[in-house]
């Protein structure tokens, strides 16, 4: 199991639009091959900053089969407006627990 992070930074005033955006892609995270949910976290000390949280079987379900889709298209066309700069991802898998 992978689990993409991506740090998110919206503009000032547009974090109830983003937050929206999100909930209308969720559909789009549910049908991805090999994604198991989609999650997205306000960071309480900076109210602009998220962490969005999707868990993935295999890092090619994110990199090639998700990300060369037309779901992330819309994806991105529902929440990139809110973006300060591109989002921060990285991608873990467990190995002690």
């Amino acid at each position: 199991m992978i689990l993409e992070m991506a740090q998110i930074e919206v503009q000032e005033g547009k974090t109830s639009e983003f937050e929206a955006g999100v909930r209308q892609a969720l559909p789009l995270f549910a049908r991805a091959k090999g994604c198991h949910g989609a999650q997205l976290h306000r960071i309480v000390e900076r109210p602009n900053h998220y962490l969005l949280m999707v868990r993935w079987d295999t890092l090619d379900d994110h990199m090639v089969h998700f990300r060369q889709s037309e779901d992330f298209n819309a994806w991105r066309a529902l929440v990139s407006p809110y973006f300060v700069a591109p989002p921060q991802v990285l991608h873990t898998e467990v190995v002690v627990q």
